[in-house]
């Protein structure tokens, strides 16, 4: 429909250069009878081209609105939610490693759902992943891995750390959402996994709740493996990789 679109804007384009070069011709003639026969010319093809667009705006709806009623969206999610269950946990797997490289080769689809298909989520929700991701605003989930609404149960919290409220929000998507894989996401130059490396003196100076979880970090690392990589990089990667073994 694009394509279709962009060469009639190509043609009606043409036919103008065309139409300005008979009217130059015969300008000594009559000039005022040319201007106002040109003026009229011009608003029946803009009159025309208004016509067409608007019968195409009626004969197309938007993708993604079908449906009107609560009744028809909640058929449409119940039927997209027997899709997702039937799924396996490799198919789910592979599925959000695609969108991760589509994120990566920017090729990202951003699959936003449609008003339609919002309001059929009001009722229920059916993730097929519970991810534990960091907090860094760099790190966006559903960005990073290219889904959409109500695709992926998000745990985010500073270093990706395992607590009671995170611990019992996977328990609860495991539970009673149903996902089929649970993934823990660290990144690269984290932060709180940096932090935490600091001296326990330093950690000390911080308030409270956060010491504590900078401490709570800290000993899930392995310090003498850590202590011996030079590269600033591999050691980065290491301490990451450690915190969410």
């Amino acid at each position: 429909m694009a394509v279709a679109a962009g060469l009639a804007a190509g043609a009606a384009a043409l036919s103008g250069v065309a139409l300005g070069m008979s009217c130059n011709v015969q300008a000594k003639r009559s000039p005022t009878r040319i201007s106002k026969q040109e003026n009229d010319m011009n608003e029946s093809a803009s009159r025309a081209r208004g016509s067409k667009q608007r019968a195409a705006d009626e004969a197309e709806p938007p993708v993604g609105w079908q449906g009107f009623s609560m009744e028809e969206a909640r058929m449409h999610t119940d039927e997209k939610q027997s899709m997702v269950m039937k799924k396996t946990p490799g198919e789910v797997l592979a599925e959000i490693q695609r969108g991760n490289a589509r994120f990566w080769t920017n090729s990202a689809s951003r699959p936003e759902k449609s008003a339609f298909e919002r309001r059929g989520l009001i009722s229920k929700q059916f993730p097929s992943v519970a991810v534990l991701g960091c907090s860094d605003s760099r790190v966006p989930t559903e960005i990073v891995f290219d889904q959409g609404l109500g695709d992926l149960f998000v745990i985010r919290v500073a270093g990706n750390a395992l607590d009671t409220a995170t611990l019992a929000s996977l328990q609860y998507a495991i539970h009673h959402l149903m996902v089929k894989v649970v993934m823990v996401l660290g990144h690269e130059a984290c932060g709180a996994v940096k932090a935490a490396q600091l001296p326990t003196d330093k950690l000390e100076q911080e308030p409270s709740e956060l010491e504590q979880a900078l401490k709570g970090i800290k000993a899930g690392l392995d310090s003498n493996n850590l202590q011996h990589i030079q590269d600033s990089r591999a050691h980065d990667r290491e301490a990451v990789t450690t915190n969410v073994k």
